[in-house]
């Protein structure tokens, strides 16, 4: 079983053309194009699972490159997902740092509170 990245989508393309892009290379158990959150339209790739191996690498040689409304599709097997922390892959180390002020704030008033 091989797990593919398809980048470079155009973004009017749909999960069900995906898969017949992907099945005319051999059997496909899966292809979804990711979504964006908020706004509800393609983020322009996508993931798709093919059960045989030798069927996906002939997908994979096929579709790299392969042009669909003037874009060159970006195929390749997919790499697996690091398993970061979201706040750091967000830029959150400002946030943790504002953490820690505000710990070292409340500390000072606890220290007033035990003076009196």
């Amino acid at each position: 079983m091989m797990n593919i990245y398809a980048g470079n989508l155009p973004y009017s393309l749909n999960d069900e053309e995906l898969q017949a892009l992907f099945a005319e290379h051999g059997e496909v158990e899966k292809a979804t194009i990711m979504m964006d959150r908020e706004t509800g339209r393609s983020r322009g790739f996508g993931f798709v699972i093919m059960p045989e191996e030798s069927q996906a690498l002939a997908a994979i040689s096929a579709l790299n490159g392969f042009e669909i409304n003037g874009r060159a599709l970006r195929i390749n097997e997919a790499k697996p997902k690091e398993n970061k922390p979201r706040f750091e892959r967000s830029g959150g180390g400002g946030r943790s740092g504002g953490g820690r002020g505000g710990h070292r704030g409340g500390g000072g008033r606890r220290q007033y509170d035990d003076e009196y």
